[in-house]
């Protein structure tokens, strides 16, 4: 909430060369704080709630607080790295809390109740084909974990060439990187988040929603990846031409 325009912080804000840190602005210190604290929260009660379902129930249902968990260390990832490695444009939108609204909020509300759904109505009930329920829940833990580090370890690689929007101009800044992580993945921060996407739906146990998942993000980087080249060779030319035809995205049929 902004404050009056008559109040001291308001007045001061005006007067101020970094008003964006004040109340309101794009990179208001207190609005960081409260979403670093919401977020922390949602983190630490879901983390609760998941190991007292576990310890004293035989509840599916701690799926859903780890589902809200794995998000609330998503969203909070997002800012702190930008915020190290990329200081000059983190901002309160670095968070992604409300990145394709309302898409976004749709499809984790499906998601939670698809699984709330199935569980509660239909707790004995194993999807998985040929009882592997257990080996599909292992392989979810697996993309979700690696699929957030590879996101992560992609945005601090990048430091200051990596950003959330796609960039239609080059920046002094911007170099082509192609070392570390980047040496055997193209577009690794995507690849990331695809995987720690479909992830989750294998841990919840979602066959529906992973489907709507797996389809809408390929839908999603598949265009995003294209227009994205588009402007990489344009920024730099043969250089990136030789390395996106040396380097694969990993995601089926992505950048191909």
């Amino acid at each position: 909430m902004e404050p009056p325009p008559d109040s001291p912080v308001a007045q001061s804000a005006q007067a101020s060369p970094e008003r964006a840190y004040f109340p309101g602005g794009p990179k208001s210190l207190a609005g960081i704080a409260i979403r670093s604290f919401c977020l922390g929260i949602a983190l630490a009660s879901s983390a609760i709630a998941m190991v007292s379902i576990l310890v004293f129930t035989s509840s599916p249902l701690w799926r859903v607080p780890f589902f809200i968990g794995a998000l609330a260390t998503f969203h909070f990832l997002e800012f702190w790295t930008t915020a190290k490695y990329n200081t000059p444009v983190a901002n309160i939108g670095s968070f992604l809390l409300t990145a394709n609204w309302p898409a976004y909020a749709i499809a984790h509300t499906a998601a939670t109740l698809e699984c709330l759904f199935t569980k509660l109505l239909f707790p004995n009930r194993n999807w998985a084909p040929l009882y592997s329920g257990q080996i599909i829940m292992l392989l979810g833990f697996i993309l979700v974990f690696v699929g957030q580090f590879v996101r992560s370890a992609a945005m601090s690689q990048a430091g200051q060439s990596f950003n959330h929007t796609i960039q239609q101009r080059k920046k002094d800044s911007h170099t082509l990187v192609t070392s570390g992580i980047y040496s055997f993945l193209r577009h690794p921060a995507y690849f990331g988040f695809f995987y720690w996407s479909i992830g989750t739906q294998m841990v919840l146990g979602n066959p529906i929603c992973f489907i709507g998942y797996a389809v809408v993000l390929w839908r999603f980087f598949s265009s995003r990846v294209k227009h994205e080249e588009a402007l990489l060779v344009r920024f730099f030319g043969e250089e990136y031409v030789n390395y996106k035809n040396r380097v694969g995205t990993m995601i089926p049929f992505v950048g191909t």
